[in-house]
């Protein structure tokens, strides 16, 4: 600092007989005062930051709780931005929610006839609805009767009420799965690591009757046992079914039903690129040697002599 003011001192713009260098400083050392629009655009960017900046501290605080075991990324056939659902995944991933899951798990927002065309032909969905009853009516009499269901019936679910599937599984209400993968942070890899990372509870940890320890779900203690080993489902197609193969499966099958629009959207994004690409092309051939012209050329005027 006392050499800073050594060198302005011997500069001489501190001497007395340099006025006009000492006015110069002034001059550009004093600010003007900020307008009415700058003020009021400063506060809205302070308080915009701040917001944004509140609310990824909430989000960090939420995420990183710290009770349970974040899940890996994995490398999912239909991660990319042109990629697909394998629709064979698919299917397999139905039959493992129909052979395993909907023993506890409803998907009421599904209906047989969002099968068709993705994983099923139309005869294959009308005869997976066949197979279960739906009630319904009045009939003609007034009374309620049990039916085949139809490509419109839902899924059934396994319970009648929240009450029953309560009390079944000793208070815990097992979720909804239609959603599921849009529903629990990190998707389908959270899915397939809570299926496949039931092990021992370390020590420290104590459980209650019917809790099971899974590191990936928040506080470890989790109400649903381990429902996946090996060959614990059959595969139409000849597929080894390995309690990883099933949890893949099933995964999948549960990132189509939260996004049944999912290839149908990157399709549309597909064509959207390459629309815009043909008419910016266009937009640029016009702007560059048509417009151009008219937008450089010089008007002059020149009065008529007299």
């Amino acid at each position: 600092m006392a050499a800073f003011v050594g060198r302005i001192c011997g500069s001489g713009l501190l001497n007395s007989k340099n006025g006009v260098t000492l006015q110069k400083v002034q001059q550009f050392s004093t600010s003007r005062p900020w307008t009415r629009s700058q003020k009021l655009a400063t506060a809205a960017g302070i308080a915009v930051g701040g917001a944004g900046a509140l609310l990824y501290a909430l989000e960090q605080s939420v995420s990183a709780s710290g009770t349970e075991v974040h899940p890996p990324e994995l490398p999912w056939s239909h991660k990319g931005v042109f990629n697909s659902l394998d629709h064979a995944s698919v299917r397999r991933g139905y039959e493992v929610y129909k052979q395993v899951c909907a023993a506890c798990h409803s998907m009421r927002f599904i209906a047989y006839r969002n099968l068709v065309g993705v994983s099923h032909t139309e005869a294959e969905a009308k005869a997976e609805a066949a197979e279960i009853m739906v009630q319904d009516g009045p009939d003609e009499a007034g009374n309620y009767f049990m039916r085949p269901g139809k490509l419109s019936d839902y899924f059934p679910s396994p319970y009648p009420n929240e009450e029953a599937a309560r009390a079944a599984n000793n208070g815990a209400y097992p979720p909804d799965l239609s959603y599921i993968a849009l529903a629990r942070h990190g998707g389908e890899d959270y899915l397939f690591a809570l299926l496949t990372g039931y092990c021992d509870a370390p020590a420290g940890i104590v459980l209650r009757d019917g809790q099971y320890y899974n590191p990936y779900f928040p506080g470890g203690a989790i109400s649903m046992a381990q429902a996946l080993y090996n060959e614990s489902a059959e595969y139409t197609d000849g597929t080894p079914a390995s309690a990883a193969q099933l949890a893949k499966d099933v995964s999948t099958f549960l990132v189509w039903s939260a996004d049944p629009c999912h290839d149908e959207r990157k399709r549309m994004g597909i064509k959207s690129l390459g629309i815009i690409l043909v008419l910016g092309s266009l937009a640029y051939y016009l702007k560059r040697h048509k417009w151009a012209a008219l937008k450089t050329r010089k008007i002059a005027f020149y009065p008529k002599e007299k």
